[in-house]
């Protein structure tokens, strides 16, 4: 398995400057630095490829993730706004391509953060949102790009909430190159089971979010990280894990993700690396 960090732990913005991150994950241990696909949208081609000469270089693989703001949701009844969103992720995977990412994560097939003051007409948007993914999914296959389904807690998302609608999701839009994408977070909230949830993904579970019930990295809650990992052996389960904690208050991270106190003790640069230097290492004995 490879395992790697969500840049957003040390960052209060979706847009940064993710070069610095590559070389800091490499050497805190990481394989794998995952980006905030928002943040690639308006980059130039120079950058983009600077981008992946920089991971080649650090030999650090560059994985995105991204939840579709509302204009651009991929699900929605109005034409025009699901024309929008495939469009716009359509140059979004132009540009992954570019950057030497081969997959991206979310809610991709929809918007995120659900607003509910609007009606839910969840049969409509998933008709709207297979079709969109599909179309999407072929798209991505010239660039050997995997679309990953995300599963989000009722809070956050209406769509896809566990990994039974997630991969009956991923059945319906019937493409290779679309898997699902579980968050032991999310899932902590909508499974039964969390480790039986795993081994009912099987082969559709195409990465995997790792972090606490409460934001925190591995190690620091509750969670049964020992059943997480024979659940992973079982399906021998070898892709990517990919750590996504938020501990810091602030910014539009803070907001969105709805950190509304600081979660680290008002922790230094120093202190995040070796709190998170340490949830790698107890990852690693209890998964391996």
């Amino acid at each position: 398995m490879k395992y790697g960090i969500y840049f957003a732990y040390w960052e209060d913005s979706w847009e940064v400057d993710f070069e610095k991150y590559i070389e800091k994950a490499k050497n805190l241990g990481f394989d794998i630095l995952e980006v905030a696909a928002l943040g690639l949208v308006h980059l130039s081609d120079s950058k983009l490829t600077r981008l992946k000469e920089l991971a080649d270089f650090h030999n650090i693989i560059l994985t995105a993730g991204i939840g579709l703001p509302k204009e651009y949701d991929v699900s929605s009844s109005n034409d025009e706004t699901r024309e929008n969103g495939i469009t716009f992720m359509k140059k979004l995977i132009d540009n992954l391509h570019m950057a030497g990412i081969d997959r991206i994560g979310g809610t991709i097939y929809s918007y995120w953060p659900v607003d509910y003051s609007v009606p839910i007409e969840k049969p409509i948007a998933l008709k709207h949102s297979i079709d969109s993914i599909r179309i999407l999914a072929q798209y991505a296959q010239k660039y050997n790009i995997t679309l990953l389904i995300e599963t989000l807690n009722r809070f956050e998302q209406f769509l896809l909430n566990d990994a039974k609608e997630a991969i009956n999701f991923v059945k319906e839009v019937n493409e290779p190159n679309v898997k699902i994408m579980l968050d032991t977070f999310h899932m902590n909230i909508e499974e039964d089971n969390i480790a039986d949830a795993i081994r009912y993904a099987d082969t559709f579970l195409g990465h995997l979010h790792i972090g606490e019930a409460n934001r925190k990295v591995p190690g620091h809650g509750s969670l049964p990280w020992s059943e997480i990992g024979e659940a992973l052996k079982d399906i021998h389960y070898n892709q990517y894990i990919v750590m996504e904690p938020f501990v810091k208050t602030g910014g539009q991270v803070g907001r969105d993700i709805k950190v509304w106190r600081d979660l680290s003790d008002n922790a230094t640069e120093e202190k995040l690396d070796n709190d998170l230097g340490e949830s790698l290492r107890f990852i690693k004995e209890t998964f391996e």
